[in-house]
């Protein structure tokens, strides 16, 4: 249970009065008349967001005044939460059940703090569970953000491929789950000739974690994760100061192993599967080069344009894995281009999919929860610049525009065509700090694709309840 969250209001406990910024002027007509000149001795005038903190008849605090902007969500809930002085507190109105999650999960979320390196520095005050919010969700949401800031914050010398293939195993026996890890020259055995390649050169072998959990008649829902633990950019070294943030690289990986998370613990009518190729992207003898030709796992052939541009290849041995199975939604997560960043920004993952119905159901979804992602289209015209002279396909092509759509082209040639399927450019990193969202590691669209997922399947119990198929023209 997230610390900050108490189930009962202690002696001394400040209750929240929250009104609406529209209602604010009508609430302090009304208000005492001492708790007007109180706010009119603090210059107060009912700014959103801006907590004022009255006090009683002794002097101590009895109640805490907070307007909410009309579009409030849970980061406005981590703003308050941040805001407000030790000690244990209650919302003292009736809140919506969506409401109250919100400001259950924001109050959660800004007492996170990545500590293990260092003492704790940041103290949230108590917050008793707002009535109405769905406790099971909340915690679920928050213990899968958590392990997806955790596992992406945490520095390549304690987060390789053993030590990824150790928190999926570790997530498994949680949730009664199964994994299974091939690792090293066993890769070559088993056709994943790319993870391989990417991940030879490291004394921390290569490994293809795959975790199943649910039942086996349930609809199929395989997710996918970019496991680089650290890119050094291969023989196409990296400059110094773009390789700071390279642990992050495996945010992919931290992405769909909270998204299982959420999905086993909420026990969604799947059958969940999860396959990330869990690489270190390192400089040795041994490492692979540009301009190789790869023979991949479904026997296309691969020109490598660039060695720094590797988590695609990696992706493509578990998207082909994947589609041997025929999910009925498969969904990617990729720290994959620096392109998708310059389009969107760091903090708006983008996202490409064959399925126009799961597009929309994102984009709603996603507004709402504000955990938004935004579609950019998997242009079709752009696949000639994808071309090579001497194999099937180039892993970059020779185009400096475009970059994002063209990497998720690359991969759409390793997914079948009737299988819907999502991919998700993502940062997996905050460059700044905000309420609820200090820097370092950080979940993103994983809330609104878990949302999405339990749209679409949460309620499928046959198979004349289930969404059919779009097949990508």
């Amino acid at each position: 249970m997230p610390h900050n969250l108490i189930a009962r209001a202690p002696a001394a406990c400040v209750p929240i009065t929250v009104v609406a910024a529209p209602a604010y002027d009508d609430w302090h007509a009304a208000a005492a008349k001492s708790t007007r000149r109180w706010l009119q001795s603090l210059g107060y005038g009912g700014e959103p967001e801006k907590p004022a903190l009255i006090p009683g008849d002794d002097g101590a605090l009895s109640r805490v005044l907070f307007v909410a902007p009309p579009a409030a969500d849970l980061w406005t809930w981590s703003g308050l939460a941040a805001a407000l002085p030790p000690g244990s507190y209650r919302i003292a109105d009736k809140l919506t059940a969506a409401a109250a999650g919100d400001v259950a999960l924001g109050w959660a979320l800004a007492g996170y703090e990545f500590s293990r390196y260092r003492k704790p520095q940041r103290s949230i005050p108590d917050l008793v569970w707002p009535a109405g919010a769905d406790r099971g969700a909340v915690i679920a949401a928050v213990e899968a953000v958590c392990l997806v800031r955790d596992l992406v914050t945490t520095p390549a010398e304690d987060m390789g491929p053993s030590q990824l293939a150790a928190a999926a195993r570790a997530l498994a026996r949680r949730h009664k789950a199964t994994v299974r890890v091939t690792a090293g020259d066993q890769l070559l055995k088993q056709n994943y000739p790319a993870i391989h390649a990417v991940g030879r050169a490291s004394d921390d072998p290569p490994r293809l974690i795959d975790l199943s959990w649910g039942a086996a008649d349930d609809p199929k829902l395989t997710l996918v994760g970019k496991g680089v633990c650290f890119d050094t950019g291969g023989l196409d070294l990296k400059a110094a100061a773009n390789m700071l943030l390279m642990k992050k690289d495996m945010g992919g990986a931290a992405h769909v192993l909270g998204l299982a998370s959420m999905i086993m613990a909420a026990k969604l009518p799947v059958r969940l599967r999860v396959l990330i190729g869990a690489v270190e992207n390192a400089v040795a003898g041994n490492a692979y080069h540009p301009m190789d030709v790869l023979t991949m796992r479904n026997g296309m052939t691969v020109e490598v344009g660039n060695t720094d541009a590797e988590g695609r290849l990696v992706l493509a041995d578990c998207l082909v894995r994947a589609c041997e199975e025929q999910p009925e939604l498969l969904v990617d997560f990729a720290t994959l281009t620096g392109a998708a960043k310059v389009a969107l920004g760091p903090e708006l993952p983008a996202v490409f999919t064959n399925d126009d119905a799961f597009a929309v159901s994102l984009a709603a979804l996603g507004d709402g929860i504000a955990d938004p992602v935004w579609r950019l289209p998997l242009h079709a015209g752009y696949r000639s610049m994808l071309d090579s002279t001497v194999a099937d396909i180039s892993s970059t092509g020779n185009s400096g525009f475009g970059g994002a759509i063209t990497a998720a082209l690359f991969l759409s040639e390793f997914v079948a065509d009737d299988i819907p399927w999502a991919h998700l450019d993502i940062m997996a990193y905050n460059n700044r700090s905000r309420p609820g969202r200090p820097e370092g590691g950080e979940a993103m669209g994983m809330r609104t694709v878990y949302a999405a997922i339990a749209q679409r399947f949460g309620k499928a119990t046959d198979s004349k309840s289930r969404p059919k198929r779009n097949r990508r023209k």
